[in-house]
C-alpha cells in the first residue's frame, strides 16, 4: 500500500552541477566521487540550518526548508565553502553547483518532494551562474533585511512551463559579512559543527590572586607557555593565546567560550606569586557535559615553576588524548633549563603591544635584558629578532637594513640554540622570505609547522609565502589553518588574509579584513597600501584617495620605488599587478 502523501508550503532548494556530463565522460569514477562529495557536503549543510533533503540524483538535490532566511543561509554557506574547496585542488575537476530557491505548495511522499515550487526552483536554478544563487521574489521579499545578503534584481524571467513572468534574484553574501548560523541550535549544537576531528582544547588566562596587580604579566605569561607546550603534540589541536585570552575577565560560561571558540576542552585556573613561592590551581573541563575530568592544587617554590608547567601540561594530554606520538610527551615536556630572572623579562615583553617605534623598543630591551641574563635562550633571541622586523616593515628605523641585518642574525642564533623551536623556525623562514631565499624560507617554515601544527603564526607566515610566491588561493587555505588555531584574528594576520585576496584579484573580498585590521591599529600602513590598492582597481577612486592621503601622513617620504625595493614576490608580474593598484590609488613613484 502506498504511503499516505501530504501537502505543506515550503522553501524549496533545487542545486545541480554544471557541466555534470562533460565531466563524466572526462572521468566517469572521478566525476561520481567528486559530485557526490560536494552533495554530501550540501546535505549536511541543508541540515544544519533545519532543512530536509528529499532527493539526491546523478546530478541534482532537492530539499525543503520551513524558513526562506534557512535556505538562503544554508545555500551561502556551501557555495562559500565548496567555491574555496575546489580552489584547494590540484587539477581543474571541480564540481560546480547552482543553485535555485522558490516558495510553493508540495507533496511529500516517500522520501520525494513534487509540485510546482520544486519545478519553479529548477527553473531559476538554470539562470543561477555556476557558484551562484538565484531567487524568487517571494523569497526575496520575506528574507530579513538585517541579514548580511547582497541581492541583484534580475528582473521578471520568463522561466519554461510558467506562462507569468517569474521576478528573479541573484543572492550572495556581502563583502567582509560571515553567514548568519542556524538560529535553531543550541550552543552545544553549535559547537559540534566546529569541532575539530582532533581533540580540541582551550586554555583560558588564569585569574591572579597575587596582591600585587602588576603579577599580571607573570600569570598570563604561564598560561601562554602551557599552550605552547600543548600545542606541540600534533593529535591535539589547541586555540592560540591570542584567542582564548579575549575572555580575560569575562563572565561568560564555559558552554559558551567552547562554542565559541569551537572547541570541546577547557583549562583555566588561578596563579599566585609571593614571598619566592607560587600556587596554581588548575582544572580541566568537558565542555560537552560540564564535567570536571581533572582538577589539581600546587604549591612549589618558585624555582619548581617550570616542573609545574610541564606537569599540567602531562596530566591534560594523558587525559584529554588517547594516544600519543611515540616519544611524543617525553620531547615535548624537556625544557632547556632556563633562569627564571631571564623567564620573567621575556613574559614581560610578551605583555607589551608593540604598536609603535618606543613600544617595540621598550619591548626590545626587555628580551635582551632576558639575553644578558641567559645568553642560551632562544626565545629571547626570537623576541629581539622580531622587534628589528617590526622596525623594518613598519619604516620605524632609521637605517632599514641593518635593522633587516640584526633581524636575520638574531633568528639564526635562535636555530643555533634550539633547533626545535618552532618559533625559531617560523622567524627565520619569515625571515628569508624577506630576502628572496625562497627554497630556505619555505623550509624553515615547514620545520616550524612539523614541530607545532598549531602555532597560528607559523601558519600565517606559510601564508604570506605562499603569496609571494604566486600561489593566493593556497595561501588562503594556509591562512584559514591561522584562523581555525586563532579564530579572533589579530592585526598582521588580517592583512595577510587581505593581499591575499587582491593577489588572487578578488578586490570585493579583501576589503572587509584590511578595514578591520585598520581599525585595530589605524597607524600601520601595510592593510592601507593593500586596501588603497583595491579601492583603485575597483574604480572607487575616492575611497583609494582617502587611503593614500593617509598613506602619506603617517609617511611623509613613502614612493613606491623604495616600497618594491623590499616587497618578496617571486614572479615580477605579480610584483607589478601590486604596484599597478598602488599606482591607480595615486602614490608617488
Amino acid at each position: 500500500m502506498a504511503k499516505p502523501q501530504s501537502r505543506k508550503l515550503a522553501v524549496i532548494l533545487h542545486a545541480d552541477v554544471v557541466g555534470s556530463t562533460s565531466l563524466v565522460r572526462r572521468d566517469e569514477t572521478l566525476a561520481h566521487d567528486r559530485i557526490q562529495a560536494a552533495f554530501g557536503r550540501l546535505s549536511k549543510t541543508v541540515d544544519a540550518y533545519g532543512g530536509a533533503t528529499h532527493e539526491i540524483r546523478g546530478d541534482a538535490l532537492v530539499a525543503a526548508f520551513s524558513r526562506a532566511s534557512d535556505a538562503v543561509c544554508a545555500a551561502i554557506a556551501f557555495q562559500n565553502e565548496n567555491t574555496a574547496l575546489n580552489a584547494a585542488l590540484g587539477d581543474d575537476f571541480r564540481p560546480e553547483l547552482r543553485i535555485g530557491i522558490s516558495m510553493g505548495e508540495v507533496v511529500v511522499a516517500d522520501n520525494t518532494i513534487t509540485g510546482e515550487g520544486v519545478v519553479l526552483a529548477q527553473r531559476l536554478e538554470q539562470i543561477a551562474d555556476a557558484g551562484g544563487i538565484c531567487i524568487q521574489g517571494a523569497v526575496y521579499e520575506i528574507v530579513p533585511k538585517r541579514l548580511p545578503f547582497q541581492c541583484e534584481d534580475r528582473g521578471a524571467q520568463t522561466l519554461k512551463g510558467f506562462e507569468a513572468p517569474v521576478r528573479a534574484y541573484g543572492v550572495v553574501l556581502k563583502a567582509g559579512e560571515i553567514v548568519p548560523p542556524p538560529e535553531s541550535s543550541s550552543p552545544s549544537q553549535k559547537a559540534a559543527l566546529r569541532l575539530s576531528d582532533k581533540p580540541s582544547i582551550a586554555v583560558l588566562p588564569f585569574r591572579n590572586l597575587s596582591d600585587d596587580p602588576e603579577q599580571e604579566y607573570f600569570a598570563d605569561g604561564v598560561v601562554e607557555d602551557i599552550i605552547t607546550d600543548l600545542s606541540r603534540f600534533k593529535e591535539l589541536l589547541v586555540i592560540a593565546r591570542h584567542s582564548s585570552f579575549s575572555y580575560k575577565g569575562s563572565s561568560t560560561t564555559i558552554q559558551s567560550v567552547a562554542s565559541e571558540l569551537g572547541v570541546r576542552y577547557i583549562v583555566q585556573g588561578s596563579i599566585q606569586r609571593a614571598a619566592g613561592r607560587v600556587r596554581i590551581n588548575a582544572q580541566l573541563i568537558d565542555a560537552t557535559d560540564d564535567s570536571h575530568l581533572w582538577a589539581e592544587r600546587y604549591d612549589r617554590e618558585l624555582s619548581d615553576l617550570f616542573a609545574v608547567q610541564d606537569e599540567i601540561v602531562e596530566t591534560i594530554v594523558r587525559t584529554v588524548a588517547a594516544r600519543l606520538e611515540r616519544h611524543g610527551l617525553e620531547n615535548v615536556i624537556h625544557k632547556v633549563e632556563q633562569d627564571f630572572r631571564a623567564y620573567d623579562y621575556i613574559l614581560q615583553a610578551r605583555a607589551m603591544i608593540c604598536d609603535s617605534a618606543e613600544s617595540n623598543r621598550r619591548c626590545r630591551e626587555l628580551y635582551e635584558s632576558a639575553l644578558q641574563v641567559d645568553p642560551r635562550s632562544a626565545t629571547a633571541c626570537c623576541g629581539i629578532s622580531m622587534t628589528h622586523s617590526m622596525d623594518y616593515n613598519s619604516g620605524w628605523s632609521e637605517s632599514p637594513e641593518r635593522s633587516f641585518e640584526q633581524a636575520l642574525s638574531y633568528a639564526l642564533k635562535a636555530v643555533a640554540l634550539d633547533d626545535d623551536n618552532s618559533q625559531a623556525h617560523s622567524r627565520l623562514g619569515a625571515q628569508r622570505l624577506w630576502r628572496r631565499e625562497y627554497d630556505l624560507a619555505e623550509m624553515h617554515l615547514d620545520k616550524a609547522l612539523a614541530l607545532n601544527p598549531n602555532d597560528p603564526y607559523a601558519w600565517a607566515y606559510k601564508g604570506l609565502y605562499l603569496i609571494y610566491t604566486g600561489r593566493p588561493e593556497e595561501a588562503l587555505l594556509a591562512l584559514e589553518r591561522a584562523t581555525e588555531r586563532n579564530p579572533f584574528e589579530f592585526t598582521w594576520y588580517l592583512w595577510f588574509v587581505g593581499l591575499a585576496y587582491y593577489s588572487a584579484r578578488r578586490y570585493d573580498e579583501a576589503i572587509a579584513p584590511l578595514r578591520r585590521s585598520i581599525e585595530k591599529n589605524p597607524s600601520f600602513i601595510a592593510p592601507r597600501r593593500h586596501l588603497a590598492a583595491c579601492y583603485a582597481q575597483l574604480g572607487r577612486d575616492e575611497a583609494a584617495a582617502e587611503q593614500t592621503a593617509k598613506i602619506l601622513e603617517l609617511e611623509p617620504a613613502f614612493s613606491i620605488e623604495r616600497l618594491s625595493s623590499i616587497l618578496s614576490y617571486r614572479d615580477s608580474s605579480d610584483l607589478e599587478h601590486y604596484l599597478d593598484g598602488l599606482r591607480k590609488a595615486g602614490l608617488p613613484d
